[in-house]
């Protein structure tokens, strides 16, 4: 019986050990497309040689989590600041709630509203108590696609955050996480401060 249970042990630990490494594959892939679009993207702020300074928190699938998502579709929409001084019109599309090292958490999803970003795309812009120290002082964002989210359930992966183009240049209008956002956690995952230039 003890025999039995060590090996099932071992099976066990073998087993999260394979899961984590191909988790870790797959964010690996996601940081060289995510790179890539630095040079595809004609208004770009990095050119190839910049690219060397991205900087990132090992993957962790414990900031992987499974959030619970509920519709606002009577919200209006509303003027979100940028660091250009420019505002951009979003809408609070739902908000979704998560636990992260036993911490219940909210997040606010936006959709913008004037016509600049394809309907589909929800926006999630968040500062937490890296920010500053180690991540962008200007917060960082997340993508998501409406069809991500599943009766009412969708993955919400921080692995994947990034910073805003104002993180590397000043010249653009990145908007600036609106205070419901700001998560009273650490989220040491996705991007780092940049290791060329900090512009906070």
């Amino acid at each position: 019986m003890k025999k039995f249970v060590i090996v099932a042990a071992c099976c066990l630990l073998s087993a999260s050990s394979h899961a984590q490494s191909s988790y870790n594959n797959s964010i690996f892939e996601f940081r060289k497309e995510y790179e890539t679009g630095f040079l595809t993207d004609k208004r770009s702020p990095l050119k190839k040689n910049d690219l060397k300074y991205l900087r990132y928190y090992e993957p962790d699938i414990n900031f992987k989590v499974l959030a619970t998502f509920v519709a606002t579709p009577e919200s209006g929409s509303f003027s979100m600041p940028t660091h250009s001084g420019k505002d951009k019109i979003y809408r609070q599309y739902g908000i979704l709630t998560f636990s992260i090292h036993d911490t219940l958490l909210n997040l606010h999803v936006y959709q913008r509203v004037d016509g600049q970003e394809p309907a589909n795309m929800l926006f999630i812009p968040f500062t937490d108590y890296t920010t500053y120290g180690e991540t962008f002082g200007g917060g960082r964002y997340i993508d998501m696609d409406i069809k991500e989210i599943t009766n009412n359930r969708v993955i919400l992966d921080f692995n994947k955050c990034y910073n805003p183009y104002c993180a590397y240049a000043d010249r653009y209008s990145c908007p600036i996480p609106p205070r419901e956002n700001d998560l009273k956690v650490a989220i040491r995952a996705g991007e780092k401060l940049f290791g060329k230039n900090n512009y906070q």
